[in-house]
């Protein structure tokens, strides 16, 4: 059996003193597509940022079969995880343009740089039309595309996106969801994707978990956790 691209085991994560993750076990194969589900305040941001090195953590986190627990967060950039925060954390003072060199920070390679920003020129032309526009006078669904694209900056292998739909009109949002699908297929950039627009996530992913209280609750696939009536009515709320 092949092993995943990424393995948590046991995984406890603390905010001081204060534990909000408890043994969480999950894995991201190869190609895989993802989603972390929960309400709010069940820890699904708090994996996110363990897996980035952005907040301590013990217990077993594995990359491409090698440990990257306790590194910090540019080393788990430059090994192949990019990480597109909640509230999309575009760089306001900046412009398109720049804050997707930004996201390409840990590559020396200009040409191939320069190659990739128009490949997600793209697959995002809003971007590309006002690439000299400051981000912060962009509209929330353009600064959430120009997140994901500078998220991909960096090629990545797995893509790690914090409730992508935050603030988003539900056009805005099954618009994204397909490109996100596409980059997934085209690319093979594997995606661990936390979400509280359950049904449409459970429609996107391979593979589905459920937390609560910082603690795994239920895990299958998408279909599986989507058809199941006890599960959407006990954790999901719809």
């Amino acid at each position: 059996m092949t092993s995943p691209l990424l393995q948590m085991r046991s995984v406890d994560a603390f905010y001081g003193k204060i534990q909000a993750l408890h043994g969480i076990g999950l894995r991201v194969d190869e190609g895989e597509a993802v989603v972390l589900l929960g309400a709010n305040g069940a820890g699904k941001t708090t994996v996110l940022r363990a897996l980035s090195g952005l907040i301590p953590a013990r217990g077993e986190i594995r990359f491409d079969g090698r440990s990257i627990l306790g590194w910090r967060p540019e080393r788990v950039v430059r090994r192949g995880i990019s990480h597109v925060p909640q509230g999309r954390g575009v760089f306001a003072e900046l412009t398109v343009e720049e804050n997707l060199l930004v996201g390409a920070f840990t590559r020396t390679d200009r040409a191939a740089v320069q190659a990739d920003m128009k490949r997600w020129y793209d697959v995002f032309p809003q971007l590309y039309e006002r690439r000299t526009q400051l981000a912060g006078q962009m509209s929330g669904g353009e600064q959430q595309m120009l997140a994901v694209a500078r998220g991909l900056m960096s090629r990545p292998r797995l893509l790690l996106l914090d409730e992508p739909s935050l603030g988003l009109a539900r056009m805005i949002t099954e618009g994204l969801f397909a490109q996100l699908r596409e980059i997934n297929q085209r690319e093979g950039t594997s995606l661990l994707v936390v979400e509280q627009n359950a049904e449409l996530a459970l429609a996107f992913a391979h593979r589905a978990y459920v937390i609560e209280s910082g603690h795994i609750e239920v895990s299958g696939s998408g279909h599986e956790v989507r058809d199941d009536d006890a599960v959407r009515r006990a954790y999901l709320g719809y």
